[in-house]
């Protein structure tokens, strides 16, 4: 298993000196297994980057959306492989009823929002409401779902293949001041033991109490969730627009500091563009190798 970050910051794109290590980009995540299977994981700006990767194939092309917020879904009308014809791209949403989600995707391009119309694309684009998990399931991809703590709604995914995982838990907050999608005991239930944890971890102490209830994740708690869920390795995502290149490094190195202090073997690193980590089985088969390339 190979993921591979494309756009790792939250909000709005946030280009500049300042931000050029970590990236600019909004949320984007590639995951490639074996057999020309693969996922990719929300709509941000950094799904342009991959689309010039993905256009030398013609294989299907499954879009998991987390929720339908602005700088999930605004890479898309600038996805190369839309453009090509009969390319088959299914776009899974992350609620039941999907009208919101369908409009927030393919609405924006209506001609007057972008130029070129949704119904106009030659590729074959389509939105999948309802059972992700089945659907994908017979496509031999294990995905089970889990609603997020964030305004309007939303999931988190969690991948398992050939006894590796990832889990994708994006835009959530661990302790809003809204009535609970999903309980901390039930977040650490669901991430137990994954091999890699994709998690929100946008806000600092100095941001609250103003941005309490925005749907976000302390970093502090983000750290504390990995110890309790006992994950191999933590990814923090979904950094916030202003957070600079040089918080960034100082967040890794508290990181390493509560991890330690825990005497916690997992591993941690804040996401940036173009990142990779690998995941794979020992000689043995028994235990996971995870690199951070």
């Amino acid at each position: 298993m190979l993921i591979t970050f494309y756009g790792v910051r939250g909000s709005i794109p946030a280009p500049g000196p300042k931000t050029a290590k970590y990236g600019g980009n909004t949320s984007c995540v590639h995951i490639q297994l074996d057999d020309q299977r693969e996922l990719i994981l929300d709509a941000g700006t950094g799904l342009r980057l991959l689309g010039r990767k993905l256009i030398n194939k013609t294989n299907p092309i499954n879009i998991l959306l987390s929720h339908g917020h602005w700088d999930h879904i605004q890479g898309y009308p600038f996805f190369a492989p839309i453009y090509q014809p009969d390319r088959q791209i299914n776009v899974f949403t992350s609620v039941e009823s999907g009208h919101q989600l369908l409009c927030s995707l393919f609405d924006q391009m209506d001609g007057s929002n972008f130029p070129v119309k949704a119904e106009e694309l030659p590729s074959h684009s389509s939105c999948i409401f309802k059972g992700a998990e089945s659907v994908l399931h017979e496509r031999n991809i294990n995905i089970t779902k889990k609603p997020l703590n964030h305004p309007g709604g939303g999931s988190a995914y969690k991948l398992e293949d050939d006894g590796m995982s990832v889990a994708y838990v994006t835009d959530n907050e661990l302790d809003p001041p809204y009535k609970l999608s999903t309980t901390y005991h039930e977040w650490v239930e669901y991430l137990h033991d994954v091999d890699v944890l994709i998690h929100d971890a946008q806000y600092t102490e100095d941001d609250m109490p103003h941005k309490h209830g925005w749907g976000h994740s302390l970093i502090s708690q983000v750290r504390q969730l990995a110890v309790d869920a006992e994950v191999g390795a933590l990814v923090m995502f979904h950094h916030d627009p202003d957070r600079t290149d040089a918080e960034l490094d100082e967040v890794q190195i508290e990181n390493e500091k509560h991890l330690k202090s825990h005497r916690c073997p997992t591993k941690s690193v804040c996401a940036r563009e173009g990142m990779q980590i690998k995941l794979s089985k020992t000689i043995a088969g028994g235990d996971t190798i995870i690199d951070i390339l």
